[in-house]
């Protein structure tokens, strides 16, 4: 679903370049806007579809708000974005919101586009240890955000990857160390976060209480 909300807007063009950001967005913050910023210029993307998770298998029991929640803090970060859409694909299936079926449920909508998977850099370390990567590389590039201080090491990710090798975009990014976590922290603690989060999004927390309560202890997945 977009800002607008409708699913997609529209069927891309067979020379459309989409990038993908995923996340709990709990909430999205001006890191998230930057990565996407920094990559969409340099690879020349078209639109970004920002994916909301549903059920992260890593994040169990970290989403605090609720799905509306977080669609409209979103949407409100968008609303300058006019190229951007949110979609409901994780949100709207059952099970763990893993990368691979995520990209698989866009590539069956945008089949004629090439789809780019953003990330920052400390995510690619890890990368090879995701569920089925092969089968994300297969659905898309990824597209990576450098970060100063941050080294990946291209070299351990191939070797452990091999199919990786030729589909990474590492683009330069400036750091901005901004977490939802502590953002959380900040409203708990009565902080303020602005300049951390969009001002529209900062006026949301506000309003409806978000995070003034404890979050909950963290689940285990078995």
């Amino acid at each position: 679903m977009n800002a607008g909300g409708k699913r997609f807007r529209q069927a891309a063009a067979s020379e459309d370049r989409i990038g993908v950001l995923g996340g709990t967005f709990d909430p999205v913050h001006n890191g998230h806007l930057q990565i996407a910023e920094a990559l969409r210029h340099p690879l020349g993307l078209d639109r970004i579809v920002w994916v909301p998770a549903g059920r992260p298998p890593h994040k169990l029991g970290q989403i605090v708000s609720s799905d509306e929640d977080r669609l409209q803090m979103l949407r409100l970060a968008l609303a300058d974005a006019p190229a951007d859409e949110v979609s409901l694909v994780d949100l709207e299936r059952n099970g763990p919101s893993y990368t691979a079926d995520t990209l698989e449920a866009l590539t069956q909508h945008f089949d004629r586009a090439k789809l780019f998977f953003l990330m920052g850099e400390d995510s690619l370390r890890d990368f090879p240890s995701w569920h089925d990567p092969n089968r994300i590389l297969n659905l898309a590039d990824l597209a990576v955000a450098g970060r100063p201080g941050v080294d990946a090491d291209l070299e351990t990710v191939a070797r452990d990857l091999p199919a990786i090798d030729g589909r990474i975009h590492l683009v330069s990014a400036a750091e901005l160390a901004i977490s939802s976590s502590d953002i959380r922290r900040r409203v708990r603690a009565n902080e303020s976060i602005r300049g951390l989060v969009p001002p529209a999004v900062a006026d949301y927390i506000e309003r409806r209480h978000l995070y003034s309560e404890a979050e909950p202890p963290l689940l285990v997945a078995t």
